[in-house]
């Protein structure tokens, strides 16, 4: 069994909200997750998880501070798993030179480069080591699985949803970044990352992966705020809604007006998102 370490614990809603620490083979470092354990959860009754992909600069914990989801997961009975952004603390050149590339802004991708292979494999961490883990751990139903992120987290969550069709049962986002192969955002990681074939980009930008999906149907729920900075120039919803009506997958864009990029938005939503991941997840 993969052990875990126990960080912190604060009970919340009737359940626990705690944080623990693993060795991860996929990514080489002492990685951290956040974990919200219902009730049930906690007296051994095996319960659906929810994965939540945090955004650039962010760890474990800005979705368990901020979000305000913990009540909503303890009244469908969902855990809910909070990974940290990227490797920490490896030592490897320009990884803590910015915001946008290196430590905290991982995207949630198996890098190629030779920099950052050893390392950089965020994809590879969410989508099966971490989940491996925590079903070890923790009494999870494991073939009920959600996933949701914000901003670059919300990239993460349409990705793994496609390129793993069926192993998550529900998908949504908060400000996604959904065509990364054309923002600068984007353009800067993939490079860092995955070099400059820009054909590979393709197999991590949602807008591209959505054209070609043929699995079981995923009904995708975004949130996207109008007065959000970086909604021209970096995210680009119009053009996830392009390709998945192109394609036949359903895809609800819910434009919200007069929000920005910030945690006071998803915590205005988030109840919304929790319920529709427990349509798909609930264990009776």
């Amino acid at each position: 069994m993969a052990k875990v370490t126990l960080v912190s614990s604060n009970k919340m809603f009737g359940g626990e909200q705690r944080v623990y620490s693993h060795d991860s083979s996929e990514v080489g470092c002492t990685m951290k997750f956040a974990i919200f354990l219902p009730q049930d959860a906690l007296d051994g009754t095996k319960l659906p998880v929810l994965y939540w992909l945090s955004g650039l600069t962010c760890t474990e914990l800005n979705y368990v501070q901020k979000a305000g989801g913990q009540r909503v997961a303890a009244k469908h009975n969902l855990i809910i798993v909070c990974p940290d952004t990227s490797p920490r603390g490896l030592g490897i050149e320009g990884e803590d030179d910015s915001y946008d590339f290196g430590s905290g802004a991982g995207f949630y991708l198996n890098a190629t480069t030779d920099k950052f292979k050893k390392n950089y494999r965020m994809y590879a961490y969410v989508t099966s080591e971490l989940p491996a883990v925590i079903h070890e751990n923790f009494p999870t139903i494991s073939d009920k699985q959600g996933i949701f992120g914000h901003s670059m987290g919300g990239h993460g969550a349409l990705v793994c949803a496609l390129k793993n069709p069926g192993l998550y049962k529900s998908v949504s986002a908060f400000a996604p970044i959904c065509n990364p192969c054309d923002c600068p955002w984007g353009k800067k990681a993939f490079t860092g990352y995955l070099g400059t074939d820009e054909s590979a980009w393709k197999e991590y930008d949602a807008t591209e992966l959505v054209r070609k999906y043929d699995g079981p149907p995923l009904d995708i729920l975004v949130d996207q705020g109008t007065k959000d900075e970086f909604l021209e120039g970096q995210l680009y919803p119009d053009r996830l809604v392009k390709a998945c009506s192109e394609n036949k997958v359903p895809c609800v864009m819910r434009m919200q007006d007069g929000y920005d990029h910030s945690y006071f938005f998803i915590s205005t939503f988030v109840e919304d998102h929790i319920n529709h991941h427990a349509k798909y997840l609930k264990a009776y």
